[in-house]
């Protein structure tokens, strides 16, 4: 009478554990990867989004569809009034022009802040070499430390 004993042998299953860890320790900096790069897709939209209402709101404000200062440079004062719009001047109404429906949270900033607080700002009369906020909005950049897979930092974006 022989008994068949069904089952693994330690060896089988030391190999199999180990080319799991293996694949493990592999797949782990791929996945982290495709995280960062999804993150820095994501900071590209919000960038172009943002950059194009701030031209949106110059383009009008020269063109005269919006109240424009004497004295400004035409550009938005904050990134707020390109979501809370600007009176329109051809409208009898008194409707508003809206430039964006919110503004987009830097990706890689701190989800507690407010997203308008995400985003390092700006003025026309800053260099750009070294931005900084003033009257207007002329830019923005993100504030996260680091630099993007493509070797750029993300403050340079």
């Amino acid at each position: 009478m022989s008994i068949k004993v069904r089952g693994f042998t330690l060896i089988e299953v030391v190999i199999t554990v180990a080319i799991v860890a293996l694949l493990a320790t592999i797949a782990a900096p791929l996945a982290e990867t495709v995280v960062r790069r999804g993150k820095e897709q994501d900071l590209k939209t919000a960038l172009y989004q943002i950059r194009d209402a701030i031209d949106a709101y110059k383009f009008a404000a020269d063109a005269g569809y919006i109240q424009k200062d004497a004295a400004g440079s035409g550009y938005p004062p904050s990134l707020e009034v390109l979501v809370e719009g600007a009176r329109d001047l051809r409208s009898a109404a008194g409707d508003n022009i809206y430039f964006l429906r919110r503004i987009p949270r830097d990706p890689f900033a701190d989800s507690r802040l407010e997203p308008a607080l995400t985003w390092g700002l700006r003025s026309y009369q800053s260099p750009p070499d070294d931005p900084r906020p003033g009257n207007d909005v002329f830019d923005v950049h993100s504030l996260a430390p680091g630099t993007g897979l493509n070797g750029i930092p993300y403050r340079e974006w």
